[in-house]
């Protein structure tokens, strides 16, 4: 774990080395005709002048950036969710029942929430320009293990439908990546990850916030993990890749936390 971490700082210094030759190439290209500037008029300095101009006039303008149009409130026909459909989904999504027996990631109270995207027409809407626009938002529910998908028509606000799934594992959110991240930073398996991040960068592991997160879903096969892994599938586990902001990813890819159990697995042991 150590090693790919020094192997992958190597390349990131190598990195900063080549970007300050490009910087100073760059500096090179877009000051023509300094060779010469001090010169009073003769034969290299006219030409020199008559090169800046020239590569002036044919230089590309600077870029400008423009602010994004105003989103609205709604959006029309395939159109992505705007935010505001967004909140309006989740709110109709989350109805007393499932926020009161629900519980997320960190056992606080209702489902952890997933995402919200749009929902396919129906099969008879699909040439109807005045289709309602639906959202399908999901949800893991950590008591059960379970997946809730609802679907809002947003015209009217209601639930039109409602799915539940067990051994369905979506990709995990952002506030799972960071539970998970929590979880193994405390746990004695978490002690080659704190002494990579220590050497890294001189300072003591202590919280998820320290580092960039993704992950991946991991499953279970027979025989592939410890026996504290056995249930991943049914139970929510990821495997996480941690970075170092401005720095090198840690290669923890064979640590899984089991976030249903609250427990880290270690692969090939």
């Amino acid at each position: 774990m150590r090693t790919i971490v020094h192997r992958h700082l190597g390349k990131v210094v190598a990195g900063a080395a080549m970007a300050v030759a490009g910087t100073a190439a760059l500096v090179a290209i877009t000051l023509p005709g300094t060779a010469g500037a001090d010169e009073s008029g003769g034969a290299a300095g006219g030409a020199s002048a008559r090169q800046a101009a020239q590569g002036q006039a044919g230089a590309v303008p600077p870029g400008v950036v423009e602010q994004a149009p105003a989103e609205g409130r709604r959006g029309t026909g395939s159109d992505p969710l705007t935010d505001d459909e967004m909140t309006r989904a989740e709110q109709a999504a989350l109805d007393p029942g499932l926020l009161g027996a629900g519980r997320n990631v960190d056992g606080g109270r209702g489902p952890q929430r997933l995402g919200a995207q749009l929902a396919a027409p129906a099969a008879g809407e699909l040439d109807d320009p005045r289709a309602p626009r639906r959202a399908d938002v999901t949800f893991y529910d950590y008591r059960d293990d379970t997946v809730v998908t609802k679907t809002v028509n947003l015209d009217t606000g209601k639930v039109e439908h409602t799915g539940t799934q067990h051994g369905v594992q979506p990709p995990a959110s952002r506030e799972e990546n960071t539970e998970a991240a929590r979880i193994l930073i405390a746990d004695p398996l978490g002690a080659g990850l704190r002494a990579d991040y220590r050497d890294a960068t001189g300072k003591q592991l202590t919280a998820p916030g320290q580092l960039l997160l993704d992950s991946m879903v991991y499953r279970a096969s027979p025989g592939a993990q410890p026996a504290v892994l056995d249930q991943c599938g049914e139970h929510r586990c990821v495997r996480l890749f941690p970075k170092i902001g401005n720095g090198a990813w840690i290669d923890a890819r064979s640590l899984v936390i089991d976030l249903s159990a609250r427990k880290v697995g270690k692969l090939g042991a």
